[in-house]
């Protein structure tokens, strides 16, 4: 019955969109629609990636806008809720009319959402979801971040050629999309280098008490405990681990990338690695604005979901000067005609897949702060 709803809420949706055709190539603001989780377990992605895109659209229009005309962005909060990101952006693209979409940091949610967008020719850059299926969902689907693959070869190069370990015990989040894409590609790849996944435990996103598959793990002698979730749980995760004695690296990916594995875990999570998308401490100047703009406007360092929304905003806004217009068809190919832009996340060229050829930065956890580590090319 759910499969028949939402079949049918994509066809009311194509049909609402075939019978009441854009409006925004009249005068007047671009609207833009942004879905984010503002509220939930996944609130500190959202709201960080919406001031990004926020600074970014009050750059553009105090430039002078886009095709004389400023941008207008519409935020919805989907609540980290997979249904409520169909509900909300059903509602940008018939409600609000929007010419493209933002979103999400979620796979969850964007694979929610990118066939609607899709059947309604929307372009759709996703800020954050690595999983590989979500621009599979069609041509008008991109993303600004890394995938799962990419960032799971990072990963294991990572911990084979500089952490020199031999075998690994992983904890997955096994509702989520993001959790299992990246420990296969992971394990796949740290296979190829020689190592060993001796240990495969899971959990679910929500849950407080690991000890049990901790104790699973730690039986098994991993030189490091890879745990490819959201900050949400890694804390916890970490504190656990190491009131059973496990001392070793803990790795993981840009889903840990919050104050609040630092602020959940403490020194827990000391001696621990993750991938990232930029570092807060690049020196080109593009970044130092950018995190001085931030610094300004929030009090706060910026994650690097702030950098990756920024970027989205800008690259999106490019395409449409490029395009000439706001027709869904010729901003699509704009974007997919991105090459060499220089974002605060890095170097972006969109690939045959619409996915973005860039280099992935490792940070290190220690003594309770996150510093730069290395960049992997992988």
């Amino acid at each position: 019955m759910r499969k028949l709803i939402a079949i049918l809420t994509l066809s009311l949706v194509a049909c609402q969109a075939h019978r009441e055709p854009q409006t925004a190539q009249s005068a007047g603001d671009i609207p833009i629609g942004s879905y984010v989780a503002l509220t939930g377990p996944e609130a500190s992605f959202g709201n960080s990636t919406l001031e990004g895109e926020k600074l970014a659209v009050d750059e553009i229009n105090a430039a002078g806008g886009v095709l004389g005309r400023k941008i207008k962005l519409i935020a919805e909060d989907d609540q980290g809720k997979a249904e409520e990101a169909a509900s909300v952006v059903t509602k940008l693209i018939t409600g609000n009319n929007v010419v493209a979409l933002l979103g999400e940091n979620s796979s969850n949610q964007s694979l929610a959402a990118a066939p609607i967008a899709q059947s309604n020719h929307i372009p759709m850059v996703s800020v954050s979801s690595t999983n590989p299926m979500v621009t599979q969902k069609g041509d008008y689907i991109f993303r600004v971040c890394f995938t799962d693959p990419y960032q799971g070869k990072a990963l294991a190069t990572f911990a084979a050629e500089n952490l020199k370990v031999k075998k690994v015990g992983t904890m997955v989040d096994r509702k989520n999309d993001y959790s299992v894409g990246l420990a296969e590609f992971f394990r796949k790849e740290f296979e190829a280098h020689g190592g060993k996944v001796v240990s495969e435990q899971s959990y679910s996103g929500g849950d407080t008490e690991f000890r049990p598959q901790l104790t699973a793990i730690k039986s098994s002698k991993p030189d490091v405990i890879f745990i490819p979730g959201f900050y949400t749980e890694v804390g916890q995760i970490a504190i656990q681990a190491r009131d059973l004695g496990f001392n070793g690296p803990m790795l993981g990916g840009d889903g840990w990338d919050s104050p609040s594995v630092i602020q959940i875990g403490g020194k827990s999570v000391d001696n621990s690695y993750f991938s990232d998308h930029y570092f807060i401490g690049d020196p080109r100047p593009l970044v130092k604005n950018f995190v001085d703009a931030i610094r300004k406007r929030t009090g706060k360092d910026p994650e690097a979901t702030c950098a990756l929304g920024y970027d989205a905003m800008k690259i999106l806004a490019m395409a449409i000067q490029k395009a000439g217009s706001t027709d869904g068809a010729k901003i699509r190919e704009a974007l997919a005609q991105t090459k060499d832009y220089d974002g605060v996340s890095g170097k972006v060229t969109m690939g045959a897949s619409r996915d973005p050829i860039k280099p992935v930065a490792i940070i290190k956890i220690d003594h309770g702060k996150m510093n730069f580590e290395s960049w992997v090319n992988p």
